[in-house]
């Protein structure tokens, strides 16, 4: 990414944040995220996505591994992934700012071709979250994708037709294997990302990894092996990390006590549950949720 294309996305993003936090935008894959200040650690899940830094610098804890980025670099989750950011450069002079563009692995399987299929046989499975650098190819596609937003009428029409660039793009990098492998059916990555979705959706439910694994098409050993090489976290960890920001939401937006949301999210002993959202989240429930309301930048969130 050359100066001038990061001086106007920069520009950009300014114009269409009103806010400090994650403002959506007109375009529904598109959104914007401004900070004028570091943010304190905050851990959500974090939606398969491209997040491209323009401005400011932040990091991105996944279990033991910490991920930095700055200006022209870019994160790249390829499966819905608990973990903790949190931004640590950014002033009200000039805020940290990112654009971000989910990733529908559906539009982008419809342009993975035969000979990207090849290559990916064999391959290793591999983090679902990596940092990548940011060429002008891939910036130019992302800066005529948000300047779709001065011109509404275009948007209907241009804004697929940018975004399927903006895959195409990521595809034909130095990243495009690791990209490509969000879409390929079959991978092991897309197998563990079906699994994901089942643990999402009932996450509240009892597990049993034989069950997961069967649905993987995997053994158990191999698919324990191959989930945790994708999230750095077990089925049983990944599940628990859920559960956990789940019943953080339900305390934050909902108004739930603590006894109703550790019902809600598969707890049976409400002691247990304080531990672990204390081990996670640095406090007892009540305490943890009377600091995030005085911070009105920090929001649960399941982005």
């Amino acid at each position: 990414m050359n100066k001038n294309q990061q001086r106007e996305l920069a520009g950009l993003i300014g114009k269409y944040s009103k806010t400090d936090g994650l403002n959506d935008t007109a375009i529904a894959p598109l959104h914007f995220f401004k900070m004028s200040a570091p943010s304190a650690r905050m851990p959500v899940v974090y939606n398969a996505s491209l997040c491209l830094v323009v401005q400011g610098e932040k990091e991105v804890m996944l279990e033991d591994e910490t991920y930095r980025y700055a200006a022209s670099k870019f994160l790249i989750v390829s499966i819905d992934l608990p973990a903790t950011g949190h931004v640590t450069v950014a002033t009200p002079e000039k805020p940290y700012l990112c654009l971000q563009v989910d990733i529908d692995p559906k539009q982008l399987s419809d342009l993975v071709t035969e000979t990207v299929r090849t290559e990916m046989e064999g391959s290793p499975t591999e983090r679902a979250l990596f940092i990548g650098s940011t060429n002008d190819q891939l910036a130019d596609a992302l800066l005529r994708l948000a300047r779709l937003l001065d011109t509404p009428r275009d948007v209907p029409l241009l804004a697929p037709m940018v975004i399927r660039e903006v895959y195409y793009r990521l595809l034909n990098g130095s990243y495009g294997r690791r990209i490509a492998q969000i879409a390929v059916k079959g991978t092991n990555i897309q197998r563990i990302a079906h699994v994901i979705r089942r643990l999402k959706t009932k996450f509240s439910e009892p597990i049993r990894v034989e069950d997961l694994a069967e649905m993987a098409h995997m053994s158990p050993s191999s698919f324990h092996f191959h989930f945790k090489e994708v999230t750095a976290m077990s089925p049983l960890q990944y599940q628990k990390r859920l559960r956990l920001l789940e019943a953080r939401r339900l305390l934050l937006v909902e108004g739930t006590d603590a006894a109703s949301a550790a019902y809600r999210v598969g707890y049976e002993s409400a002691s247990q549950f304080s531990r672990e959202y204390s081990r996670m989240f640095g406090a007892p429930p009540i305490s943890d949720v009377a600091s995030l309301r005085q911070n009105q930048g920090l929001t649960a969130s399941w982005r």
